[in-house]
């Protein structure tokens, strides 16, 4: 069974599968957390995040749900922010033809509920009548807050402030596992902190979503977010029980050999057959360029010294 929604279906899935030893995939989404630190290129890291966010209004499983950074960097990203939506949806988004609506009143009156309270950086504006909420960035947030409660799934990026990669680590690994961690840095230390040190479905560097378009990429969560993958050769993996088949003759030399398996037992037989099943470090075709460059110098160097004795 294949099951992509909330993680509350996911588990009544998950239980059904349980009672009848039926293998499934499941695709549960999540809280995806976006850390920025101050080597990112802070234009480009916006325009990217904005658009991975704001895509289909928030509505997809892998759009980042809150940003973690800097108050320098929330200074700059703030800035960029109101003139990347400004230059994509103009002075008024609700006519923009390129941004959707919410998909029900139901989730409307959800995500409003949201915002109730919060303070409102960029955005805010909505109308129940056309389910219309537009881009909203939220400032001073806290962990405590209803919007970090559970997945937004709306077009709402909650900001919160840290202080250092690893506190942003600290928060990322306090809380269930999401299905992406979007990281925007340009330090090689810093990627590496977040790739050995978070655990998620998958990871995105300085970018959004596009993880989702490499088919040679799995896809798909871990934990809460989900479990096993799908996408190109790991869909049909999925689906696949991947049986094992031994197929032997009745030559007379190897049942000798493994005549050793059958009883009465001795300390030798029992010997052979510890040798026979000893794992063996097979060859490593990383030193054939160098086992055959030396033997043609081997080679070459006989064959020199042939010649030369000939002469002589």
């Amino acid at each position: 069974i294949f099951y992509t929604g909330s993680g509350r279906v996911g588990r009544i899935v998950h239980q059904a599968c349980n009672e009848n030893l039926t293998p499934c995939t499941l695709e549960l989404g999540g809280k995806s957390p976006c850390y920025i630190d101050s080597t990112a290129d802070i234009a480009i890291a916006t325009k990217r995040i904005l658009w991975g966010k704001f895509i289909n209004a928030g509505q997809t499983c892998i759009a980042p749900d809150y940003v973690l950074c800097s108050k320098s960097v929330q200074k700059q990203f703030l800035e960029e922010a109101r003139s990347v939506l400004k230059e994509w949806y103009g002075e008024n988004a609700k006519d923009s033809p390129d941004l959707c609506r919410i998909i029900n009143q139901q989730h409307f009156q959800r995500l409003s509920s949201m915002i109730k309270g919060a303070n409102v950086a960029i955005g805010g504006d909505m109308d129940a009548s056309e389910k219309y909420m537009a881009p909203t960035v939220l400032i001073d947030v806290k962990a405590c807050d209803p919007v970090m409660q559970d997945e937004i799934f709306g077009p709402i990026l909650p900001i919160l402030t840290v202080e250092s990669p690893q506190e942003a680590i600290n928060f990322i690994n306090a809380r269930s596992q999401a299905l992406v961690v979007y990281i925007f840095t340009q330090d090689a230390t810093t990627q590496e902190l977040f790739i050995h040190r978070t655990t998620s479905g998958s990871m995105c560097l300085n970018d959004t979503i596009m993880q989702y378009t490499v088919e040679s990429l799995p896809f798909g969560g871990v934990g809460p977010s989900g479990m096993a993958a799908y996408h190109g050769k790991y869909g049909f993996d999925s689906f696949t029980h991947k049986k094992s088949c031994l197929m032997k003759d009745f030559n007379a030399l190897g049942e000798k050999l493994a005549s050793s398996r059958y009883p009465p037992y001795s300390d030798s037989k029992l010997s052979f057959l510890s040798t026979l099943l000893k794992k063996r470090q097979g060859f490593s075709i990383r030193f054939l360029p160098y086992a055959l460059m030396f033997g043609v110098g081997v080679a070459s160097a006989l064959i020199v010294q042939c010649i030369t004795e000939r002469r002589n």
